[in-house]
């Protein structure tokens, strides 16, 4: 197990583990965009905690990555 995560790691760091390597760092991009915002805005304008308003942020994060790299085509 340990293997095959560092074989994925090693192969995402040379840009050979996905077939449009800029897409995906595109996509990541993207959803660390909205999660940062989300972030913000919710410290900022509510009156929620930081670990409250981090919570949330993470979960809609968690939750956009699979609507983000649904297209992602592994090489």
């Amino acid at each position: 197990m340990w293997d095959m995560a560092k074989n994925s790691m090693i192969l995402l760091l040379q840009g050979r583990l996905f077939q449009n390597f800029w897409g995906f760092v595109r996509q990541a991009a993207i959803g660390a965009f909205i999660t940062a915002a989300l972030l913000i805005a919710l410290t900022q304008y509510t009156e929620m905690s930081l670990l409250l308003s981090a919570s949330i942020a993470g979960f809609v994060g968690g939750v956009l990555q699979p609507l983000l790299f649904k297209n992602l085509k592994f090489a």
